[in-house]
């Protein structure tokens, strides 16, 4: 079973960048396809983008296209999200999440996914 702890988020301007990490623990991290997701009160929470266990497939929602990019690098168990060109609607609490892979595919609905982290505030002022 695998752990998800995230990290990066904070308090940024509109246009600036963050970089979410997400460290897995506990299980063989490339045997998971992992992604991102955020929520913010009172909605669902909100697919951003995945990425396959290789790493050769992603995907990820229209709305950051071109602003976010999700990777992970299996030898440190980690997967990140560059988020540049912030907007204030960009604002949510970001979870990072894993399922076990079957092939090397993404996966875009939340009920894929076994594991979660606990999340990590992303704010961004305008």
């Amino acid at each position: 079973q695998v752990q998800l702890v995230e990290s990066g988020g904070g308090l940024v301007r509109a246009g600036g960048s963050l970089r979410l990490s997400c460290a897995a623990s506990g299980g063989t991290f490339r045997m998971y396809a992992v992604g991102w997701f955020r929520q913010t009160p009172g909605k669902e929470r909100e697919f951003v983008a995945a990425i396959s266990w290789s790493g050769l497939n992603t995907y990820s929602t229209d709305s950051v296209k071109g602003r976010f990019t999700i990777s992970r690098d299996n030898a440190k168990n980690t997967e990140y999200l560059q988020m540049n060109s912030l907007k204030p609607e960009d604002t949510a609490v970001y979870y990072c999440a894993a399922r076990r892979r079957y092939n090397d595919r993404t996966y875009t609905n939340s009920n894929d996914y076994d594991y979660w982290g606990q999340g990590t505030q992303v704010t961004v002022s305008s």
